[in-house]
């Protein structure tokens, strides 16, 4: 196959058919024939020679050259491609490093196996093009829906025909009771796409939250429109859903647009999704009334939040616990998905037993730290006091508005507290000391004597042992494992310690020791500050 001029337009108008089959740029098949045709006049120059080919836009005419660079007299490495700089001077009037000699050669006539190879080469080229074509197309639609065509099912994962490629909807990312047949039309969503050796891979899902989010998206206008949001998606396949909206239109209900005339719009949704149920759940920023809302259709007594562990125990008449919770768990679960918290539900009685049992426990420290009769300690845990040092320290007013308390009684009790208090701090203390607690921990402020003998029996004894601990060591944590929340208790929680409080506290030793700049320690807070500003 020679280069002639009779086949130099060939070359274009071959470009410009690929591009057009491929729907690719034609200069990168353009640029793929140069590469295929200067490797197949290697081969008939020699594979050391630096043989380049341009192929002209517009008359299609290959022009084959060779190039030489000039390097150091000690940096030839190849003599075919490289020359010294007094060897180039024949060529060259003032040659300099890095100058290249270009010399025009005779075009090839290319065998039958050259022929094939340069075919191959173009071949490759422009699948790599076609593939990088087609991952910047799909990569742009990840998190849409996608309609397909089912084309075969291999080991339970169906292959998707997407057009302009091939999609696969893994088994795991079905709805549990659908089933599809070749030819069979299909929605799906774009969970994820990635480059991979044979080409750009498409993960599709029908399981996935969002599957649910994009659809209502499509049969709500006013959610496409932005004037209502999907705040939160939570999902059992093929069973049931929640989602939670919220509305930028104080005009319109979000949860009245969601459901559509007669439940037009959210039976369009619950049919593609094979008869799932949906509640739709006006979204709160309070995040009680939130999940009021969310347990829907149980009623909620009260709720109490514990925003250091994350965690929200729910109360409930007796009657709604089954309710609350639902088969095997499933509302409680979705809720808890929704809102991203914990929850724990009990009864009304299992409530009121809590209570009393704190009741008892705490009117049990007064009797015996204070020797006070039982009928006075319930009196002070009736008005609200939890603990000794709210009594030693509390302001004296406050004792002497419960009934029966004159300021002798209310003295009386603050010194038999603060008393108590001492006597515990100097055997916490003596404990520490004896566990081995070096006087750079005891120094250090922001430890009571009974948090000293609390990390002395941990181990902790220095300040350098201290600055080592992570917060959520000291604070306790929640992890995260098998999909279960697991509790991690910490040194100092039961001394009430939030994990602001320990980091803080770790932070100031680690500056103490010379471990940490404190100019760093404002950073993060001044990005903080950025991002709540961009928000």
């Amino acid at each position: 196959m020679a280069i002639t001029s009779a086949n130099q337009l060939e070359l274009l108008q071959t470009a410009e058919a690929v591009a057009r089959e491929k729907m690719i740029d034609p200069e990168l098949v353009i640029q793929a024939m140069e590469d295929s045709l200067a490797r197949a006049a290697k081969s008939r120059y020699g594979a050391e020679m630096d043989i380049r080919v341009a192929i002209d836009r517009k008359t299609g005419r290959a022009r084959f050259t060779r190039v030489r660079t000039v390097v150091a007299d000690d940096g030839v490495e190849n003599y075919q491609a490289q020359l010294t700089v007094e060897q180039a001077k024949p060529y060259l009037a003032e040659p300099k490093l890095g100058d290249e000699i270009i010399d025009e050669v005779p075009p090839v006539d290319l065998g039958r196996i050259a022929a094939q190879s340069a075919k191959q080469v173009i071949l490759q080229k422009v699948r790599e093009a076609e593939r990088d074509r087609q991952f910047e197309e799909f990569i742009g639609r990840k998190g849409t829906i996608i309609n397909g065509v089912v084309k075969r099912e291999e080991y339970g994962n169906i292959i998707v025909d997407i057009g302009r490629g091939e999609a696969i909807l893994r088994r795991n990312e079905r709805i549990g009771r659908e089933s599809f047949r070749p030819n069979d039309r299909i929605r799906s969503y774009i969970k994820d796409v990635r480059r991979e050796p044979r080409g750009p891979q498409v993960f599709l899902s029908r399981t996935d939250p969002q599957f649910m989010a994009e659809l209502f998206k499509m049969e709500v206008p006013e959610i496409y429109d932005g004037i209502i949001e999907i705040k939160a998606v939570a999902r059992d396949p093929g069973s049931r859903a929640k989602i939670a909206v919220i509305s930028y239109d104080n005009s319109i209900d979000p949860v009245g647009a969601c459901v559509g005339m007669r439940g037009s719009r959210v039976q369009a949704v619950v049919g593609e999704l094979q008869g799932e149920k949906i509640d739709i759940i006006p979204w709160n920023a309070d995040q009680a009334t939130f999940l009021v809302n969310a347990l829907q259709p149980a009623e909620v007594s009260k709720v109490v939040i514990d925003e250091e562990a994350n965690r929200i125990v729910v109360v409930v008449p007796d009657e709604q616990l089954s309710l609350a919770i639902g088969r095997r768990g499933q509302n409680v679960r979705l809720a808890s998905q929704l809102t991203g918290l914990d929850i724990d539900i009990m009864t009304e009685a299992d409530e009121s037993s809590r209570r009393q049992a704190e009741f008892a426990e705490r009117t049990k420290l007064f009797v015996d730290a204070l020797d006070l009769d039982e009928f006075f300690a319930q009196l002070l845990v009736a008005e609200g006091f939890t603990n000794l040092e709210e009594v030693a320290y509390v302001d004296l007013d406050e004792l002497l508005q419960i009934e029966g308390v004159d300021e002798g009684t209310a003295g009386e009790l603050q010194t038999r507290a603060r008393e108590y208090i001492e006597a515990q701090n100097r055997q916490a203390m003596e404990a520490a000391v004896a566990l081995g607690v070096e006087q750079s921990l005891i120094d250090f402020e922001g430890l009571t004597p009974q948090m000293l003998e609390a990390l002395a029996k941990d181990g902790v004894k220095t300040l350098e042992d201290f600055a080592t601990c992570a917060d959520w060591e000291l604070a306790g944590g929640w992890t995260t494992v098998n999909g279960a929340r697991v509790k991690d208790e910490g040194i100092l929680e039961k001394y009430e310690m939030s994990l602001e409080e320990a980091q803080h506290l770790v932070m100031t030793a680690r500056v103490q020791l010379g471990w940490v700049d404190p100019s760093e320690l404002e950073a993060p807070a001044t990005n903080d500050e950025t991002e709540e500003a961009g928000d």
